[in-house]
């Protein structure tokens, strides 16, 4: 079984039990709170504080193209697209069982400059410089090939594009760093190598300028725009 089949089958299963997801990546029920605390030294405010930080590099009144990868259930970005009527949105995820709750949360909040299919980050079915912003929220650390993923959001972002995200960087919480070895790289949720804030702040400031990295606790913020040629 290859690497992204382990990957699709991790989260199949996490797409199964939304509930306790949707909780943990908001601080927004006991078991997501528990978790937030015990693995990533997380508690309410430095979890909105990360979330925020992420989402405020796309512009109030944000009228272009925007590629979210991985979307997930859209618990975290789906109200901000809500208040983008003008924009094209488009959500990818690899697994069909994550997006449902997304399509469904779309569907409620009335979104539909909207767009959801399953696709691969290494391998992006889209043309070279297609959009203005792509949003990456907590996925490099899942992504089984991430020097493809970073060279496909560089591929098909436009030169002054903003690329924007979060994911898990190591070197942060000791015990984190445990869970993520022992824990989440077997069960198909998270795949090495994994950043620090440190290498992912040079390498983006290889290709992209602009470049703002914030780690809080165990989660790397950062925003960029991409050189013109």
């Amino acid at each position: 079984m290859s690497r992204k089949e382990e990957i699709q089958i991790a989260y199949q299963s996490v797409g199964n039990h939304t509930g306790f997801y949707d909780g943990m990546m908001t601080y927004g029920n006991i078991a997501g709170k528990l978790l937030c605390r015990l693995v990533w030294n997380m508690d309410k405010e430095k979890n909105l504080y990360y979330r925020n930080k992420v989402l405020s590099s796309i512009p109030k009144d944000f009228s272009g193209r925007l590629l979210e990868i991985p979307v997930g259930t859209g618990i975290m970005t789906l109200p901000l697209y809500k208040g983008l009527p003008k924009a094209e949105i488009v959500c990818m995820d690899y697994a069909p069982e994550m997006m449902e709750p997304a399509k469904e949360r779309a569907t409620l909040l009335g979104i539909e400059n909207i767009h959801f299919q399953q696709g691969d980050v290494g391998a992006l079915p889209f043309q070279a410089e297609s959009f203005d912003i792509v949003l990456s929220m907590n996925g490099f650390h899942v992504f089984p090939d991430k020097e493809a993923a970073y060279q496909e959001v560089f591929r098909v972002l436009k030169p002054g594009g903003i690329f924007c995200g979060c994911f898990y960087v190591e070197g942060g919480v000791k015990r984190a760093d445990w869970f993520a070895k022992h824990i989440y790289v077997p069960k198909g949720l998270f795949t090495p190598p994994f950043e620090t804030e440190e290498g992912l702040r040079k390498r983006l400031m290889e290709s992209y300028t602009e470049v703002s990295v914030e780690r809080v606790e165990t989660v790397a913020c950062f925003s960029c725009v991409k050189k013109n040629s």
